[in-house]
């Protein structure tokens, strides 16, 4: 797998990624992924977008530096299927056709029954997962810019004490 860094992006399997001079997340993928991820299901997109997902939370939260469960309290407020939802209600007017169209697929792919949580919400967080896959394998940059989009309205949401996870009305 070639990687070449020629300071305006980098070059990853024939795939560039630009952002601002640094890298922030690349897709360390087989070009036969790449090649078939039509092939691919919802299911097993959402696999990918749950670990995109839980990764970017922690690489946010690294600073300033805390106690290791200081860390995992956070990460897992944001990486519960309720916090999910919220985002994926935070994104929903920044969303292309095509993106609306993946979240289509996610959410009628998410057909076990949750223990935890109400079966809606449950669908959009599967959704949201599953967008996140398809764009790491896809789109690095546009995945990147709906993470960042997510972080910076999640944290102004954070700011605003009445609206929490559990208490925010989810878009059907």
């Amino acid at each position: 797998m070639e990687f070449k860094d020629d300071g305006t992006g980098v070059q990853l399997a024939g795939h560039s990624v630009e952002m601002s001079g640094q890298v922030k997340l690349v897709p360390f993928l087989p070009d036969e992924v790449l090649a078939s991820v039509q092939r691919l299901s919802p299911a097993t997109l959402a696999y990918l977008g749950d670990a995109v997902y839980e990764l970017y939370m922690r690489a946010v939260y690294l600073l300033p530096p805390k106690r290791l469960q200081d860390y995992h309290e956070q990460v897992v407020s944001h990486v519960r299927a309720e916090s999910q939802a919220l985002h994926l209600e935070l994104l929903q007017p920044h969303l292309t056709e095509l993106e609306q169209q993946i979240l289509r697929r996610g959410r009628n792919a998410a057909t076990k029954k949750p223990k935890r949580v109400k079966p809606k919400i449950y669908q959009q967080a599967t959704s949201l997962e599953t967008l996140l896959g398809y764009l790491y394998i896809t789109d690095p940059q546009r995945l990147f810019q709906l993470l960042t989009k997510i972080r910076l309205e999640s944290l102004s949401v954070e700011s605003d004490d009445s609206v929490t996870p559990d208490t925010a009305e989810l878009a059907d």
